[in-house]
């Protein structure tokens, strides 16, 4: 009988694991590809928003996603200005966090095309993104995401410093954490 109830008992256990365990995950809400009236804009905090519209004051949202990175509540925007892609991350105090805008290559300096092109011969760009950290309440450089595609129709990010040093690639293996 001792056997039974200690078997019994297990799956309760990995149940009560489960549980606790995904209790820690961090929430993610995202609304995208909507109307605007139904992108549920109104769960933003109001001072969020005004983050964002000082910024970027004639800023149409296409997706937003509410994330938690360690102990700071960030909110992802993407959206158009004057016809052009942005993407910002605000912090639930309204502060900007970082922005990107779409920029044409030939915008690209001439340093980090050649690192890119050099990485990925003859990859076609598809966009290209410069990003802005905001440190100190003031706008720096922090380098471009470049998105490509590689001979084999494969979708490749790099990120890119403005010298040409290659900071992030999508298309490297990783190797595993130990």
């Amino acid at each position: 009988m001792k056997n039974s109830s200690r078997f019994s008992i297990f799956p309760l256990i990995l149940l009560l694991c489960f549980v606790f365990g995904c209790s820690k995950k961090e929430e993610k809400t995202i609304v995208e590809n909507k109307p605007m009236d139904d992108l549920q804009l109104n769960k933003i905090p109001q001072v969020v928003m005004d983050g964002l519209k000082a910024k970027f004051p004639g800023a149409e949202i296409h997706k937003w996603a509410e994330e938690k990175e360690g102990d700071i509540v960030i909110y992802d925007f993407e959206f158009r200005q004057e016809g052009r892609k942005f993407e910002a991350d605000v912090k639930e105090d309204g502060s900007i966090y970082n922005w990107e805008k779409a920029i044409e290559a030939i915008a690209l300096p001439e340093a980090a095309r050649i690192a890119v092109e050099t990485k990925y011969p003859g990859a076609p760009m598809k966009e290209i993104m410069e990003i802005t950290s905001v440190i100190d309440g003031q706008d720096v450089l922090e380098g471009y995401e470049v998105v490509l595609e590689t001979a084999g129709m494969k979708e490749v990010e790099v990120t890119v410093a403005p010298g040409g040093e290659i900071l992030e690639d999508s298309g490297e293996d990783k190797p595993e954490e130990e």
